[in-house]
């Protein structure tokens, strides 16, 4: 569990529909999750997305784990902490803490990568938002 301020906090009540047969949420869900905290994260930091987007500027993830430590059933309330672990030059890593009341449940890494919205190829980050974005970094 980190030390660090989180960039963001998501709340999340599990819905029954998000639970396998066995009433344990089912995994891909966890990256949904994630994938609405980076959004939370990106708007504390840099603003909100759509200002990247009319920008021309793209986000895709390159690369996901999950850690599962313990299971989520419906109608449990969590909470995902956003933390930025790495900002390179096309590139950053944010992770994730998703939590129960004093539980950590799980722990998602994503690598993203920035690129042209219109090519959809790699692209270096104008250094206005990398700045921000190593501002958040170094507050670790």
């Amino acid at each position: 569990m980190s030390e660090r301020k989180p960039l963001a906090r998501t709340e999340v009540q599990v819905r029954y529909h998000e639970c396998d047969p066995s009433g344990i949420v089912f995994h891909p869900h966890y990256l949904t999750w994630a994938d609405m905290a980076s959004f939370d994260c990106l708007e504390a930091t840099t603003g909100p997305y759509s200002d990247l987007a009319d920008r021309g500027i793209g986000l895709v993830v390159a690369d996901s784990s999950v850690r599962y430590l313990a299971p989520c059933t419906a109608g449990d309330e969590l909470v995902v902490s956003g933390f930025l672990d790495h900002v390179g030059t096309t590139s950053m890593v944010l992770r994730f803490e998703i939590h129960k009341p004093e539980e950590l449940v799980a722990e998602v890494t994503n690598r993203y990568v920035w690129v042209d919205a219109e090519s959809v190829k790699p692209m270096a980050l104008p250094e206005d938002i990398r700045s921000k974005l190593v501002a958040h970094l170094s507050e670790g």
